[in-house]
């Protein structure tokens, strides 16, 4: 599976963005799919997944109610929307593909095996 992020850029506090990940591969539909950041100088952290299905998603605290997880199969493409976006939320967002994980497992990254090349996102004060 090779993925393809997009839709990062500059916005203000409180605004929005909408992040895409593009997929390639046969299979994508059978993967969980997810969203890690990265900020300079901090560890890659979790920020949203989804289930084969769409029917399950999962959330870290510091995102919930704010960021919507999401996927069309049919286009290969899963979509992060952020809303009421902070200066914190800034960092370099990466999106991330695997099969076999359990609801449990969804929030380590080191559990992926395929990643894209990160979009950056920016919120200004």
């Amino acid at each position: 599976v090779q993925l393809q992020a997009s839709g990062g850029g500059l916005v203000q506090a409180g605004g929005s963005l909408r992040l895409s990940c593009a997929a390639s591969g046969s299979t994508f539909s059978n993967y969980v799919l997810g969203w890690f950041r990265q900020a300079p100088g901090k560890e890659r952290e979790f920020v949203a997944a989804i289930g084969w299905s769409g029917g399950n998603k999962w959330y870290a605290d510091s995102v919930k109610g704010r960021f919507t997880i999401s996927r069309e199969n049919a286009k290969k493409t899963v979509y992060l929307q952020m809303n009421s976006l902070k200066p914190e939320d800034t960092a370099v967002y990466y999106c991330t593909a695997q099969s076999g994980l359990i609801a449990s497992t969804v929030s380590r990254h080191d559990l992926y095996s395929y990643w894209g090349q990160g979009t950056q996102v920016t919120v200004s004060s």
